[in-house]
């Protein structure tokens, strides 16, 4: 019960209007600080080696990021609740998404090999540091797990009735679905990527990022506010599945051009694991002959200088301005409440123009 009271006193603090970016994300790791408390002290309880394990994971959950699925999902909900609906009920909901997040992440990190997220060691490298590389690849797939399980505990918890719960519950399943869906034509397309091609590139960026960034949490937070609307529906579809595509497009370019200080993973790693990219499959198309050759044998930094020169990068803006104005098209007559338009076509902005 003290545990309730606690989340009750924060939920009761944000105001219900104009709430900033920042006192969301501050609500939503409230509630995620609390609940992963209590699950490393049950964990402890069992061995002093749970805990730790508990709290490496809890680390990983907590240190930082956009927190942009919890954030689209929030407004999703506030564009048919409206400026006076409580958001209380909303955040075991909100955080479930991030565990979730985290649970792709650490996986994703594995399968790529990454040394890096969020400018700290990756899951699989802390618990390798710690008896090798074998330990440290089955801890870093038992941390996904365990993530994705309290995101069904914490998902659970939600103060809605079962009905719209159970809505709620369906939009979170076929997120997930299409997540490992998209991860896995990721690892594919990486063991014969020269077979692979632009179309089907984007074909992964919708699964494994787009409908699980934008697309289905603006529908959960739809469901969350338990209305059932074929309009507002659809035009959350469309913007989400424009605007999660950009956004993918934009981490194509971050992952050969960003700067690991600001991306907080390492640079080039795309181009070191061979992934079939938008950005790098459109190099191979319009690359010249020789061009397409020296993309076969040149090393990390030569790869990256001719992408630039075929004209993909640009290509891949030209792609994402696009999409991003067809979201927003999609969004302006829909029959949202006006401050969380404004918001999404913000939150469009800032999900496709991160810096390098």
């Amino acid at each position: 019960m003290a545990n309730d009271t606690l989340e009750g006193n924060r939920l009761s603090a944000i105001p219900r209007q104009h709430v900033s970016h920042a006192g969301l994300v501050n609500a939503v790791e409230g509630t995620l600080a609390d609940f992963l408390a209590s699950q490393i002290a049950a964990l402890d309880t069992v061995d002093p080696a749970l805990g730790g394990f508990a709290r490496t994971a809890r680390d990983l959950v907590m240190a930082g990021g956009k927190r942009l699925r919890p954030t689209f999902a929030y407004w999703g909900w506030r564009g048919v609740a409206g400026p006076g609906a409580s958001a209380e009920p909303l955040l075991p909901a909100l955080g479930a998404l991030e565990l979730m997040h985290t649970f792709a992440l650490v996986h994703d990190d594995l399968m790529d090999d990454s040394a890096t997220r969020r400018g700290r060691p990756t899951a699989h490298r802390i618990f390798g540091a710690r008896h090798g590389a074998r330990f440290g690849s089955s801890a870093a797939i038992l941390v996904g797990d365990l993530c994705l399980v309290w995101a069904d505990q914490l998902l659970a918890r939600t103060p809605l009735p079962p009905v719209t719960l159970l809505e709620v519950r369906a939009r979170y399943d076929r997120m997930r679905v299409e997540a490992v869906a998209g991860q896995y034509l990721d690892v594919l397309g990486e063991t014969d990527p020269s077979s692979w091609s632009v179309d089907r590139a984007l074909l992964v960026a919708r699964h494994k990022t787009a409908s699980y960034t934008v697309q289905w949490p603006l529908d959960f937070g739809l469901a969350l506010a338990g209305v059932t609307d074929a309009e507002v529906t659809e035009a959350y579809r469309a913007y989400g599945l424009a605007v999660g595509e950009a956004f993918q497009l934009r981490d194509d370019l971050l992952g050969v051009y960003g700067d690991p200080a600001v991306t907080g993973k390492p640079a080039c790693d795309d181009l070191r694991t061979g992934k079939p990219t938008a950005l790098l499959m459109l190099a191979r198309r319009m690359a010249t002959p020789a061009q397409l050759a020296e993309l076969e044998s040149a090393g990390i930094e030569r790869k990256a200088t001719i992408v630039t020169e075929t004209g993909a990068p640009a290509r891949v803006e030209e792609m994402i301005r696009s999409r991003v104005t067809e979201g927003l098209a999609a969004l302006a007559s829909a029959p949202i409440d006006d401050e969380a338009r404004a918001t999404l076509v913000e939150l469009a902005t800032v999900a496709t123009q991160r810096p390098a």
